[in-house]
């Protein structure tokens, strides 16, 4: 498995958000340090404002040596997608090739709204996007792109990203429509702790198998977002972590009750009864320590824990959301550092993605 620190910045209570960043800038040094994979951050704006994805990417290399940085992701219909294919060539120098570039079809109507962009459409602008990277980085210059939303012409780059063929490209989606074309193109891909995830993996096995199909280079990754917190014993970890994974789900997901019901509603519409009771369940820690959808213990319990969850839900990256509510800073770095120098070790030959596709016929 690999390991990434994931972060969606809140300024706390009397805590400004240049205080915000300074302590970001030390989780993500301690991750570099322990040997995290990956520092990855949602992207949003106004009122639910999170980095903005070049700052984070070039703020957290220049503090860094070895991670690997990126979005995750842009809000592919807020952009003009040749924005995004600048963006990436130029932070790939920039990183010295630590780059991952990640992308969203979008979660907050709002952001669409104030931008004028096509909220319906979403899904559909993120596979667009994700066609033009691949394009604009593997086509010889200049290059031509006509696309449903956006067509360019005779399009010549100054530079061209320091990976080859190109920086890694993730959409996160588990759409069966979708999977098919991101394992063609060879794009990573997750999901979010709120989707069931047997459900998910009877989708991503489809996705892998055609993964394999492809011939790929490289391997496929899934990543899995979700909140942690370890500490010495599990029952210190759970006294510790339960009123601020409780504030972070309520800050983060679920701060209008209206919507978490019109949301449970929608889901249950569409049969995805699991799903519709894990969102009227957000702050009940009990329900989310008892289904796994929060990985709170002591290293052992937390790898184990990971572990049954990778098996069960076809994950090979953990996403760890570690900086929950107002969690002090000392409590947060011995979360890390303990996550990085006991968990990391005990799960990072275990990949249930590979073992898969290693055992399918075709």
């Amino acid at each position: 498995m690999k390991f990434a620190h994931f972060c969606q910045v809140f300024p706390r209570t009397g805590e400004t958000t240049a205080e915000r960043y300074d302590q970001l800038w030390r989780e993500l040094q301690l991750c570099d340090e322990v040997g995290f994979d990956y520092g990855f951050t949602s992207v949003h704006h106004f009122e639910r404002l999170r980095p903005q994805a070049a700052a984070y990417c070039a703020g957290g290399a220049a503090r860094t040596k070895r991670i690997r940085l990126g979005p995750m992701g842009y809000t592919t219909a807020l952009y003009d997608p040749m924005r995004i294919v600048e963006e990436a060539i130029v932070l790939d120098n920039m990183m010295h090739g630590r780059l991952e570039i990640g992308l969203t079809a979008g979660v907050t109507p709002e952001e669409f709204r104030v931008y004028h962009a096509d909220w319906e459409k979403r899904a559909d602008y993120a596979m667009e996007t994700m066609q033009l990277l691949r394009k604009a980085f593997l086509s010889p210059k200049p290059f031509d792109f006509e696309g449903q939303f956006h067509s360019y012409e005779r399009v010549h780059m100054a530079a061209e990203p320091v990976q080859v063929p190109h920086p890694p490209i993730w959409l996160m989606s588990i759409d069966k429509e979708r999977l098919p074309v991101l394992a063609a193109e060879g794009v990573h891909t997750g999901y979010l702790f709120d989707r069931p995830r047997k459900d998910c993996a009877q989708l991503l096995t489809s996705y892998l198998r055609d993964w394999k199909g492809a011939d790929h280079h490289y391997s496929p990754n899934i990543i899995y977002l979700a909140f942690v917190y370890v500490d010495e014993t599990d029952e210190k970890a759970i006294a510790k972590a339960t009123p601020h994974m409780v504030h972070s789900m309520y800050s983060i997901y679920d701060w209008e009750v209206d919507h978490r019901y019109e949301l449970a509603e929608r889901f249950r519409a569409r049969g995805e009864v699991e799903r519709a009771e894990t969102r009227v369940n957000l702050q009940n820690m009990e329900y989310l320590t008892a289904k796994d959808l929060v990985f709170v213990g002591s290293p052992d319990t937390v790898a184990q824990k990971i572990k049954d969850a990778a098996e069960e839900g076809l994950f090979n990256v953990m996403g760890a959301e570690l900086n929950i509510g107002a969690l002090p800073e000392e409590d947060l770095m011995r979360s890390i550092r303990l996550f990085g120098e006991e968990v990391i070790p005990q799960l990072k030959d275990f990949d249930p993605a590979r073992d898969w596709m290693e055992g399918c016929e075709g």
